[in-house]
């Protein structure tokens, strides 16, 4: 193989990352709870809380509500690196675990 192709095949598999990269970006990742629904995009940043049942909670229930975030956004960013995993980890196995 000459060093024209590689550079070719590199070329290529650069510009395939990078648009699913922008794929998963721009997608919406919906982290649930009991109480709790979080929406992120793929680059981590949170579109939308939403508070399920506000008239459940009192002043007393603040501490049980942020660990009910936590746990929705924590799920919400599970499903965003299983989605980078399987959108570019066969690059990263080619690539020799980069990703």
């Amino acid at each position: 193989m000459n060093m024209n192709n590689l550079m070719a095949q590199a070329q290529k598999m650069q510009k395939e990352i990078e648009k699913k990269q922008e794929e998963i970006n721009s997608t919406e990742f919906t982290g649930t709870s009991q109480l709790v629904d979080v929406v992120i995009y793929g680059n981590k940043k949170i579109k939308s809380v939403m508070i399920k049942n506000k008239e459940s909670f009192d002043a007393e229930d603040v501490e049980m509500l942020e660990d009910m975030i936590k746990i929705a956004m924590n799920d919400a960013i599970s499903k965003i690196e299983k989605a980078i995993e399987s959108k570019l980890g066969m690059y990263g196995k080619q690539l020799g675990g980069l990703f």
